[in-house]
Formats: structure tokens, C-alpha cells, sequence
């Protein structure tokens, strides 16, 4: 019986009487932890007049992040850390340091503080995506694909959320910092005070250098792991640059109509944009479960490389119809991810998942450091209207990648 198979003929596997209260809880901590990820975007923007930043130097806030998040998970996956260490513990740990990492950047003037800042926030934010992502899977089974859903669902919001705090009247680079740090501190909280591991608790073994190999080995993870590529080739791109794609839109708008242009709205929307795919996670989840991860991720690549071709159709267009195809792209972009994650749960031994999602991430966060800084070029070159097509390469070979993954026997 294949990985594809298996979840829809174990359906009734998925009996605990803790185990949607367990996924609330762990959703809760996920939304609140990883406020961390994109708060140097969204003060961007103010930042940027505040110490004459150039569009690359921005640019730079998130990919900082990145670069952290990828050196972590990369020495956790060397280091079996997610296999070794409990989930609990890890997370927690990584939650409270994650917090005081990210704090100087309300306080800082320095530019470099601020990358600082923003690199070891990535690096303790890789103590608390992917051992979520282990926690929730040790309460199911038959609906793995709705658990892992629903906490990248959670994670997608708790990104977005400083993007809407920083469209508050009144609240500045030092409230919006704050406010991720101390919902970090409350995500440790609800995961120490709370969590225990459920009834499909993942196997512990003693360190071995030898596990990443044995995750590679598998054919069926690697060719989830190039779909993987492909995704995170377009979401990251997209999640970084669509808030000011919509603020540059909405000001080549109000030139070309006289009106005014009202960055808040952007910004709002922005938010929105990103935050959609939290329920875009939740859905890919249930469907998932339903007709095969590889079919839904595959129709969800479709879509979502669609609205990277379509979108600079709307460019300087009126937010009744730029707005709806930005959403709908937000909603599918990230639709699939949690699905990659389970793929790689079911395509590798039981005592090396928490290495395999480590590894699985921190390959697709590398290539996320290099797309990210491809747009600000391709802008100049190009412009805006013209820029996100090209973001349609990754999903395209990613869909390759996964029907390669269908022929494999196992």
C-alpha cells in the first residue's frame, strides 16, 4: 500500500478524545510563535525612510530571516536535534529565545543590529516551525493532512500579523516588535503548560550522522522534496514582495486616475492577502486527506502559478479587481505546503520524521534566500507589472517533480 493510500483507508484510526483540543492548542502557540517571522518586513516600509534604505536593503530584513532559519534547521538536522530532543522542550526553548532575539530590533538605529537581530530570530524560529509540525502529527493519523494543515494555517496568519499591526494608526517599529516578541513568549507558554505528546508519538533514537543519508535515500521524499522547491521557489517571493506590489499598484493607480493613493488600505490588504492562506492550509488539508496529497498539492501549484501569470494583468487597476485575484492567489500559494510536510512523514522511516521535516525545510528556506533577492532586480529591469510571472517557474516544476513521485512504487 502506497504513503498516497494510506490515509484514506485508515479512516477511522483518528480516536483520542484530546486530540482536537491538543491541535487548538498548538495552533494557537504556531499563530503566536511565529509572529517573529515577518516583522522586519513590515516595518519595512518605515525603516526604509527612517535610514534611506534602498529596496535590496529591505529586501534584506526578510532574507536575514531566512538565512537564520535555514542555519538552524540545517544544524538541527545534522544533529537529529528534532529527533532527540522532545518537541515540548525544543519548542519552548526556541519560542522564549526567539523573543529576546528579535527584541533590539525596536530599540536599534544601526542597520546592521537590525540584520543581526533578524538572522537569530530565524535561527531559534527553526525550534518552533517544524517541531509543530511533529507534535500535531503524533495526535493523528487517518487526518494528518488536516492537522499539519491547520498548523501551517496558523503559522501563515501568526506571519501576517504584524503586517495588519503596522496598518494601526499610531503604532511604530517599537510596538509592532514588541508585540511579536511577547507573542512569542506566550506561545512557549501554552506549549510548556500545556502540550503532551499523543498516541502516534514518533520512536526516539540515539544521535547518528548517518539519519540525513537515510532520509535521502528514500526516492519517494526526494521527489517531495523537489516539489517542495518548486513551491517555496514562488511562496516566499510572493509573501515578501505582494504588500509592496500592492502599495506600487495602488500609486501608479491614483497617478494614472488623479486620485489618492492610501497606503493603509495596502497595507490592510497586504495582511489579508497572506492571512487568506491560513484557511487555504486548512482546506488543502481536508481535500488532501480526501482525494491524495499529490493530487491536491498539484492542483493547488496549478492555481497558484496562474495568479503569478494573471495578476500583472490588474496591475494599477481599481482594488475591486486587483484585490480578489491577489486573494485567491494568496488562499492556493500556501495551500499545499502542509502536504509536503506529511508527504515526508509517510515516506520515511518512523525514527527520522523529525530530521526529515528538518532537512525538508531547510533545503526549501536556502532557495527562498535566493529568490527573495532575485525581485528588487527584476523590478528595475522589468517593472512591477511584469515581475511575478516569472515566480510561475517554481510551481511548474514542482508539479513536475510530483508526478514523478506517483510512479514510484514502494
Amino acid at each position: 500500500m502506497s504513503a498516497e493510500q494510506r490515509p484514506l483507508v485508515e479512516s477511522s484510526a483518528d480516536t483520542h478524545p484530546e486530540r482536537w483540543r491538543m491541535l487548538a492548542l498548538l495552533a494557537l502557540a504556531e499563530l503566536l510563535g511565529m509572529a517573529l517571522w515577518f516583522t522586519g518586513s513590515a516595518v519595512g516600509p518605515t525603516l526604509a525612510r527612517a535610514w534611506s534604505l534602498s529596496p535590496a536593503q529591505v529586501g534584506w530584513l526578510t532574507t536575514a530571516v531566512q538565512l537564520g532559519f535555514v542555519c538552524g534547521t540545517a544544524v538541527s538536522a545534522l544533529l537529529n536535534v528534532a529527533d532527540v530532543v522532545p518537541s515540548r522542550r525544543l519548542f519552548t526553548t526556541a519560542a522564549v529565545l526567539g523573543a529576546i532575539a528579535n527584541a533590539p530590533l525596536a530599540f536599534t538605529s544601526s542597520y546592521s543590529v537590525a540584520l543581526l537581530s533578524r538572522f537569530a530570530a530565524g535561527v531559534c524560529l527553526a525550534g518552533v516551525y517544524p517541531p509543530a509540525m511533529k507534535m500535531a502529527s503524533t495526535w493523528f493519523k487517518a487526518r494528518r493532512g488536516v492537522a499539519v494543515g491547520t498548523i501551517v494555517g496558523a503559522l501563515t496568519v501568526g506571519k501576517a500579523s504584524p503586517y495588519l499591526a503596522q496598518a494601526v494608526p499610531g503604532l511604530g517599529v517599537s510596538a509592532v516588535t514588541l508585540a511579536a516578541s511577547t507573542s512569542a513568549l506566550c506561545a512557549a507558554l501554552i506549549v510548556w503548560m500545556t502540550y503532551r505528546d499523543g498516541p502516534y508519538e514518533f520512536p526516539s533514537r540515539p544521535f547518528s550522522w548517518a539519519r540525513v543519508g537515510d532520509v535521502l535515500r528514500e526516492s519517494r521524499y526526494r521527489f517531495a522534496l523537489g516539489g517542495y522547491l518548486g513551491h517555496m521557489a514562488e511562496l516566499y517571493s510572493f509573501w515578501t514582495w505582494i504588500p509592496s506590489f500592492l502599495v506600487a499598484s495602488d500609486a501608479a493607480r491614483a497617478l494614472r486616475t488623479g486620485s489618492v493613493a492610501n497606503t493603509r488600505v495596502a497595507a490592510v490588504i497586504g495582511f489579508g492577502v497572506i492571512a487568506v492562506g491560513g484557511v487555504g492550509c486548512i482546506w488543502g488539508g481536508i481535500v488532501a486527506d480526501r482525494v491524495g496529497r499529490a493530487r491536491l498539492v498539484t492542483i493547488a501549484m496549478a492555481i497558484s502559478g496562474s495568479c503569478a501569470i494573471a495578476i500583472g494583468a490588474a496591475w494599477a487597476q481599481s482594488w475591486w479587481v486587483l484585490a480578489p485575484l491577489a486573494l485567491v492567489w494568496g488562499f492556493f500559494v500556501i495551500a499545499d505546503s502542509a502536504q509536503f510536510s506529511v508527504l515526508a512523514t509517510e515516506s520515511v522511516p518512523l525514527h527520522a520524521v523529525g530530521t526529515a521535516l528538518t532537512l525538508q525545510v531547510s533545503i526549501g528556506f536556502l532557495l527562498t534566500t535566493i529568490t527573495i533577492q532575485l525581485i528588487p532586480p527584476l523590478v528595475s529591469w522589468i517593472g512591477w507589472q511584469w515581475v511575478f510571472p516569472v515566480l510561475a517557474i517554481g510551481p511548474a516544476l514542482g508539479i513536475v517533480s510530483i508526478r514523478r513521485m506517483g510512479r514510484v512504487i514502494v
